[in-house]
């Protein structure tokens, strides 16, 4: 099984213009007198996260904005790559051939985690035979191999399986073709909307679905959790503590990419990364996501600072240059 633990990240991401922005922890740009603004594009996932994030942001910064959409990490990646926004919003790791499109741009970006995930598989409440699957099985179901319950299991009824999934703009739909399809095509209903793919499991007895963790937390009265095994056949649950450490065999990060440019010429984005690495998962938790471990937080702030402080004297010996010419002129 691929490993989604990378370290170092962030995310973003809201359906509508997240109000305003700055970072009352320090630095230069901190404070109300911050001004300018931000934008991004990309998971729907992340994006109740953000949302939140600027419920206390906006609180102390009324003149510095960050707007973001919600369209799918893949159609963030693509403003981008483009050179729409500042930063994109992830619930996967940026593909290699994303990073190729970037570097053959010259554009240089930083990867930052904000929260811990996990893809949960559910089932309508009715069912009652199905209680865990392996990845094999949900392979099966999801390739159309598994066209009834009985292929799935002998012993369970021969009904037409209902199979619904994001599509193909969402990271979560790359996470299960990577985790448990093998790259291999992914047949089923698919919707961009994860609201409309827990309405078709709910209204569906034969109905599966996947989406985060928090959309299942939500809809939990409406929907029946299914337990996934393992690469070495062990039962595993989405808990916080199961996410939290990576136990669960569906786990994953979520992250914000921010582009370099952004970080070292955009006080607004360079502060709000810090207020969102400080806030160390609160705002996640608050969504039914799940924090990171502190430590990651942690160690990327101090990243982050130390970048900042390298380019922030770079700037200001660059200035003292310039102001030197200018007194010499006259």
């Amino acid at each position: 099984m691929k490993k989604w633990q990378l370290v170092g990240t962030t995310v973003l991401g809201a359906s509508f213009l997240l109000g305003a922005c700055g970072g009352n922890n320090g630095g230069s740009g901190s404070g109300s007198d911050l001004k300018g603004s931000a934008k991004g594009e990309g998971s729907s996932t992340v994006a109740p996260i953000v949302e939140k994030l600027n419920e206390k942001w906006a609180k102390n910064h009324k003149d510095a904005k960050i707007s973001s959409g919600q369209a799918g990490t893949g159609a963030g990646f693509q403003k981008f790559i483009a050179g729409e926004t500042d930063f994109s919003d992830a619930s996967r790791p940026i593909k290699d051939e994303e990073k190729k499109k970037l570097e053959d741009k010259g554009i240089k970006y930083h990867e930052f985690k904000i929260a811990q995930d996990a893809v949960t598989i559910a089932v309508n409440k009715d069912n009652k035979f199905v209680k865990s699957l392996t990845k094999s099985q949900l392979k099966d179901i999801y390739s159309g191999k598994a066209k009834t319950w009985k292929d799935v299991n002998s012993k369970w009824p021969n009904k037409k399986i209902n199979a619904v999934s994001p599509n193909s703009s969402h990271g979560t739909y790359d996470f299960f073709e990577e985790e448990v399809m093998n790259k291999q095509d992914i047949k089923a209903e698919k919707n961009a909307d994860t609201n409309q793919l827990v309405s078709s499991v709910t209204k569906n007895k034969e109905g599966i679905g996947y989406f985060g963790y928090a959309f299942y937390e939500q809809n939990k009265d409406k929907l029946k959790e299914v337990k996934i095994k393992d690469d070495n056949g062990k039962l595993t649950e989405p808990t916080k503590k199961t996410i939290k450490n990576g136990s669960y065999a569906l786990s994953r990060p979520l992250f914000i990419y921010v582009k370099d440019k952004s970080l070292k010429d955009n006080k607004v984005m360079s502060e709000f990364m810090k207020f969102v690495l400080k806030d160390e998962g609160k705002s996640a938790e608050a969504k039914d996501e799940v924090a990171a471990p502190k430590k990651t937080y942690k160690s990327q702030l101090k990243e982050l600072n130390k970048f900042l402080d390298k380019h922030q004297k770079s700037d200001k010996k660059s200035d003292k240059k310039s102001d030197k010419k200018s007194d010499d002129k006259k």
